[in-house]
């Protein structure tokens, strides 16, 4: 049985305004249990879309996506979403808080999408212990207004992890951060690779942030490519 969480072959992507511009060609990636790498390209290249299309955010003008064993073509938006919220977690380089929730009630709002499937005290005390884990114990109650770009990310950090997803994909997270915020983040998110034993994409164009996740790819011309 393979150990493969998701896999993509021959994802190729265009849009109907610019059919000749393709932004992904014959791109193979396999992304397996407890994995970690990042991807790095410039701006345009087409990482966003990729990523998109890792988490079924988006679908390829052609190719095939497989999700935890399950073939992700043709499903309806409401099957993408139920599959979204019970395997990927996303971290993006805005953390997308509700203002007027506090830390706790923001990282809880993923598990509305389980509805009954979610036990409301098992899921606030992960809640809460995950935000302690990550050194926000004593934030709970506060408001993103109330804390630092830093603790705001965390909290969007936890939020991906509440569910407890097989994957977690990140978009440039640490964009918005200054450099000491930003290495913290980035070893976060390491640890929480090897403790929650899940896969781990981080999606940036900072060679410094790429070098600490680890393993390094690059987006280049359609395709992934090893780090030359």
């Amino acid at each position: 049985m393979s150990d493969s969480i998701l896999e993509l072959k021959n994802i190729s992507k265009w849009y109907e305004s610019n059919p000749e511009r393709k932004i992904l060609e014959g791109l193979d990636l396999q992304v397996n249990t407890g994995e970690r790498f990042s991807i790095v390209g410039p701006s345009g290249c087409g990482k966003s879309t990729l990523l998109n299309i890792l988490g079924t955010l988006d679908t390829p003008s052609e190719g095939a996506v497989t999700l935890n064993g399950v073939a992700t073509g043709g499903m309806s938006e409401k099957a993408l979403s139920a599959i979204r919220a019970r395997t990927i977690g996303f971290i993006f380089q805005m953390h997308h808080l509700l203002p007027q929730c506090t830390a706790l009630e923001n990282v809880l709002v993923p598990t509305l999408a389980l509805g009954k499937e979610v036990n409301p005290v098992e899921a606030s005390e992960r809640a809460f212990d995950l935000l302690k884990r990550v050194g926000l114990g004593d934030k709970v109650e506060s408001n993103p207004g109330q804390l630092s770009g830093g603790e705001r990310q965390r909290v969007a950090v936890v939020r991906s992890l509440i569910n407890r997803p097989k994957l977690l994909l990140a978009d440039e997270p640490t964009g918005a951060l200054d450099e000491d915020n930003a290495h913290r983040l980035v070893d976060l998110l390491v640890e929480l690779n090897e403790t929650e034993a899940l896969s781990l994409i981080v999606v940036t164009h900072d060679m410094d942030v790429a070098g600490r996740v680890g393993e390094t790819r690059t987006l280049k011309n359609g395709k992934i490519v090893p780090l030359s």
